[in-house]
């Protein structure tokens, strides 16, 4: 955890400005957080209503990411959050939000593109966070929830991202400064076509880019939209990575994808596909 990052942070309590005091950050309330050794700070304040990767899942992503097979995706977004960021405001570039980022891949490739930004990660899994901690020099790792009211000040961030990840348009409107932009990353129906019925995969809802186009005109103007598309030959090693690190994962038999993935050929030719919008915060 960053000192140059608590500025962007509020008490998830009282929504104070909080400080870094050696290893805790505090309010001015009395509400302290200690930063864990892993280097990530745990600003969830109840109980939360879905469950959060495991150290499993979090472990197949790393595992899956590290191949390489997603870096058109990364890429892609690096590219669309330097074609949209906004100009710095008084000097200051502002904060890269990663709402639901997991290990930080997508994060740490913008950053790079992003430089003088600070950037803070959200996710609600300790293990997620463990790893975003360390993916970037200027990426600090918050575990917090994307339903509940995100630990920002209001305006706190120039960009944020989602990437396969929930969304509170409200929340993301609220914390984006105005002129600031939201990259969102969403599957297309032919993401991983070729294994949705071959491995009892989770289908992609036919109106996936128009409901989510509804749900984010009370508060966001779209300014881009994007479609990064292309061939993945996937080995029988990477493919259990694929199912095994997102919802698939809580949906799945280990010895039946075991066999199912044996009868596929090796390498496997399957479709990534998926659209990368941005968005405006309407005034």
């Amino acid at each position: 955890m960053r000192k140059e990052a608590v500025r962007y942070l509020r008490c998830p309590h009282c929504s104070g400005t909080m400080t870094m005091d050696g290893g805790t950050l505090r309010c001015g309330s009395g509400h302290d957080f200690d930063v864990a050794k892993q280097g990530y700070v745990n600003l969830l304040r109840g109980a939360v209503k879905f469950s959060a990767d495991t150290a499993g899942m979090v472990a197949a992503r790393a595992d899956f990411l590290a191949g390489g097979h997603y870096a058109p995706i990364a890429e892609s977004l690096a590219a669309l959050a330097r074609g949209t960021a906004p100009e710095p405001v008084d000097g200051d570039p502002g904060c890269v939000v990663d709402i639901g980022g997991g290990t930080g891949y997508y994060h740490a490739r913008v950053m790079a593109e992003l430089a003088g930004s600070e950037g803070i990660l959200l996710d609600i899994s300790k293990f997620a966070a463990r790893r975003a901690a360390r993916a970037h020099p200027r990426i600090s790792a918050v575990v917090a929830d994307a339903w509940d009211r995100l630990p920002f000040g209001d305006g706190a961030a120039s960009v944020v991202l989602n990437v396969f990840a929930p969304r509170n348009p409200a929340e993301l409107r609220r914390i984006l400064r105005p002129g600031g932009v939201l990259l969102v990353v969403t599957p297309r129906p032919d993401h991983l076509r070729e294994l949705v019925d071959s491995l009892g995969l989770l289908r992609v809802d036919e109106q996936k880019d128009e409901r989510l186009a509804d749900r984010f005109a009370a508060h966001f103007t779209e300014v881009a939209r994007e479609r990064a598309r292309g061939t993945m030959a996937l080995d029988h090693k990477a493919l259990p990575q694929l199912v095994g690190m997102g919802p698939n994962a809580w949906h799945q038999d280990g010895g039946l994808l075991e066999e199912r993935i044996a009868r596929l050929p090796e390498p496997c030719d399957v479709t990534l596909s998926v659209t990368l919008t941005a968005y405006r915060p309407l005034a």
